[in-house]
């Protein structure tokens, strides 16, 4: 099987031209690597990343659009984790669901632009995730699988022999792809299966032997591990209504990829909770509750203790339906992305883990997914 999917890895035979279509050039003084907000059109007729600038009074501007060179869907993902920055804060990788492939742009001080399109190792890729210049896509038609590759200087080339499986060979309704903070664990949510399937990272970039793991609470979706490397884990329990929670699990150096449950199924009272989004300093995470168009908030223990704060920590307005989440690396912003509106809203984060509406962008496409901020 993994050898019948190698030829997809190749390079796509696109024309040199579009190393200048699909750039964009600021001022000297701009930076694409602070302070920017990124997310995708996902337009059947040609994906286009989109940066927002955010001003004082929370509101958010068009900075910039970058055509990515592939073709998106046209309709929600179901996943967290289609639009991701590179931990150094160099690059961005954003997937092309309709078109298979993966796209690389390079964010320098000023300018932001395609350094590599390539094929996502399978079927409509959802998810990409980074750590230390190993990269890994997760698709979720087909079979289902991930695929791995390390970015070299904003080219990716695959790693013979990382294309995997997943938990089982179809049905599995996979949500995203991460690594742990230390990037020893790579984690993938599987909605369709109610299953957590993991793999320990080797230094090479292949992955172990798979390690698969009942959730705790039904369709595990979004996910993001804390400082310490807890895993949370948004369950939307089929969008039954108030019956969404959030899991958190731990790693131990003895099993690096077997997840155990610290806190099971601790609810939300809303429903669909999708996306998780978690503060630098790893006392907060948010979750998005896509069929209530509410956040909720969870105080987070040091040992991966989930605990609710708020059911309602904020509101993104009736049938928004609220998506993709992200934080600022300062920890004072949230930044949620909805698809019933149209809109990213952007809410300030108090100390005591508060949210306050402040502003936003709106007119997004109608498809827009992933949301990534630095």
């Amino acid at each position: 099987m993994i050898t019948s999917r190698r030829h997809l890895f190749r390079l796509l035979a696109l024309p040199a031209v579009l190393a200048i279509s699909f750039s964009a050039s600021f001022s000297a003084h701009a930076s694409m690597r602070n302070g920017k907000i990124f997310t995708s059109s996902n337009a059947t007729d040609g994906n286009i990343v989109l940066v927002y600038e955010p001003a004082a009074d929370g509101s958010l501007a068009l900075f910039a659009s970058v055509a990515t060179g592939g073709l998106g869907s046209g309709a929600g993902l179901g996943s967290q984790g289609a639009v991701t920055l590179s931990r150094d804060g160099h690059y961005l990788f954003v997937v092309n669901a309709l078109s298979n492939t993966v796209t690389t742009l390079a964010l320098r001080a000023g300018e932001l632009k395609v350094t590599s399109i390539v094929t996502s190792g399978g079927l409509h890729p959802i998810s990409v995730a980074e750590h230390d210049g190993v990269v890994y896509v997760l698709n979720d038609q087909g079979e289902g699988s991930i695929a791995g590759y390390r970015n070299d200087h904003g080219d990716l080339k695959p790693i013979p022999g990382s294309v995997r499986g997943l938990s089982a060979s179809a049905g599995t309704a996979a949500a995203q792809v991460g690594f742990g903070t230390d990037g020893d664990v790579l984690v993938v949510t599987e909605k369709g299966t109610n299953r957590i399937t993991s793999y320990p990272v080797m230094a090479n970039g292949l992955l172990g032997d798979t390690v698969v793991t009942p959730s705790a609470g039904l369709t595990p979706f979004g996910f993001a591990f804390d400082p310490r490397n807890n895993l949370i884990v948004s369950e939307a329990f089929g969008g039954a209504p108030g019956a969404s929670a959030v899991s958190s699990y731990r790693f131990t150096d003895a099993a690096p990829a077997s997840p155990l449950i610290v806190s099971s199924s601790v609810g939300t009272t809303q429903s669909a909770a999708c996306w998780v989004a978690i503060t630098p300093n790893g006392k907060w995470a948010y979750v998005t509750n896509t069929a209530s168009s509410t956040v909720s908030s969870y105080r987070l223990g040091g040992a991966g203790k989930a605990r609710l704060a708020e059911a309602v920590a904020a509101g993104t307005g009736e049938g928004s339906a609220p998506l993709d989440a992200a934080i600022s690396p300062d920890g004072g912003h949230l930044y949620v992305l909805s698809g019933g509106v149209f809109t990213i809203s952007t809410f300030s984060i108090a100390t005591d883990g508060g949210l306050m509406a402040i502003g936003g962008a709106s007119g997004l496409p109608a498809s827009s997914v992933g949301l990534a901020a630095n």
